[in-house]
């Protein structure tokens, strides 16, 4: 199962590092692939997690989340 988050704020490979950290340390996430060119994360989760919690990780580290898709 695969989400696609849509952020904003993130500027460059520190900021992806911080997202990509941030996201991978959820239980259920295998790995998230985070772009700042993009603007995006894509998450493999492997079991489902509410968007609720991904967005929370994400702001936690400044950045805003403008949308999630499954």
């Amino acid at each position: 199962m695969t989400k696609t988050m849509k952020i904003e704020g993130m500027m460059c490979r520190h900021c992806e590092m911080h997202t990509k950290k941030a996201l991978e340390a959820l239980d259920g996430v295998i790995s998230s692939e985070v772009s700042h060119t993009e603007g995006t994360a894509i998450i493999t989760l492997e079991k489902d997690i509410s968007d609720d919690v991904l967005k929370q990780a994400v702001e936690e580290q400044g950045y805003q989340v403008t949308g999630i898709l499954n």
